[in-house]
């Protein structure tokens, strides 16, 4: 079939969703679902679709859609941080953008929304009513009440990390940080470190209580006192790491390692140890958390946990869309792994 067809004055006119559904030999109403995310459809009868649709040009006309379904067709990414950790924190950035790529497949574009105050968190919850499908959640604190505003305003949400006191109600989906957290400090412990220290993330947020607990578990798992001037509080910023170190030093001045809840923030924690004159690894073993660039730009490079950039954003839009499309709330929850380097 040709990408398009001529009406009855001569002109070509764009080819809808009936052409779609004739050159894929399938429904409309087996279109209709994969244009609205791919619920309920067998994987040969998804490519057959997708394949039409790129034979025949078609593009989805989103305001006809939008009257028909009462849908926006869009989805935002609402990121509950101050504006400058968006850009100091490449963990986000990542996620972003695989959030955009796996939206893309399904032609669907984000939007960026940042509620770092609350003068930001109202005007943006008064835009999502109405505006978007559905929200990507990222780094919620404890008593932050954006999750269960959406969640009783009735708008889809997914979010990332597992939201602290909101029970099933909400959707997430995480890496496990509570045994990427036990890898790593089992792997320190492992090459002969005995005075294991930690800095956390913030405490408010899910992956710095379950980093934390991971922590507190192996430590006690590999018979080493828990000893608290060990613990010293971050916040996920490569100043807060450095802050953290100092501290850590002064406390503990006999400490040959370091488990740091973020590689951000153990960018910090090295430009700590060089300060005061502690080589790593030979003095100090530095493991961090993320596999974000800030592993690899850190030098030395670092010893981390990579979280599953690529699968968390995937996962996040795959549930979002099963939510739209009226699935219930679901919980999941993807492996760490240990990667190692030269900083321990």
């Amino acid at each position: 079939m040709s990408r398009t067809e001529q009406n009855g004055a001569g002109r070509r006119r764009p080819p809808t969703i009936h052409d779609v559904a004739r050159e894929a030999g399938v429904s409309r109403g087996t279109v209709s679902r994969v244009l609205n995310g791919g619920h309920n459809v067998s994987p040969a009868a998804l490519e057959a679709v997708q394949s039409a649709i790129r034979r025949t040009g078609y593009t989805v006309n989103r305001h006809a859609r939008s009257l028909i379904t009462g849908r926006s067709d869009s989805v935002a990414f609402l990121l509950t941080e101050p504006q400058e950790r968006f850009f100091e924190d490449p963990n986000f950035n990542v996620l972003l953008r695989g959030c955009t790529a796996a939206l893309a497949a399904h032609d669907i574009p984000l939007l960026l929304m940042i509620a770092g105050t609350e003068a930001e968190r109202r005007r943006n919850m008064r835009y999502i009513a109405g505006h978007v499908d559905g929200v990507l959640l990222v780094s919620s604190h404890s008593g932050d009440p954006v999750a269960a505003q959406l969640h009783e305003a009735g708008v889809p949400l997914v979010a990332c990390g597992k939201p602290l006191g909101q029970g099933s109600r909400v959707s997430y989906v995480a890496a496990d940080d509570r045994n990427g957290a036990r890898d790593m400090v089992r792997f320190l412990h492992g090459s002969g470190r005995r005075r294991i220290a930690t800095v956390t993330g913030p405490l408010d947020t899910p992956g710095g209580v379950d980093r934390l607990a991971g922590y507190r578990e192996t430590v006690t798992e590999c018979g080493l006192p828990v000893d608290e001037a060990l613990i010293v509080p971050g916040d996920y910023s490569r100043a807060g790491g450095e802050a953290a170190a100092a501290l850590l030093l002064e406390r503990a001045p006999d400490v040959d390692a370091v488990f740091v809840a973020s590689d951000l923030m153990a960018q910090g924690v090295l430009s700590a140890l060089e300060r005061a004159g502690r080589r790593v690894p030979q003095d100090v073993a530095v493991g961090g958390f993320d596999d974000s660039p800030a592993a690899l730009s850190a030098r030395p490079e670092l010893t981390t946990v990579r979280q599953p950039w690529d699968r968390i954003s995937a996962e996040m839009v795959r549930v979002l869309l099963a939510q739209i499309g009226g699935e219930d709330p679901a919980a999941v929850i993807l492996p760490t792994e240990l990667v190692r380097r030269d900083s321990a």
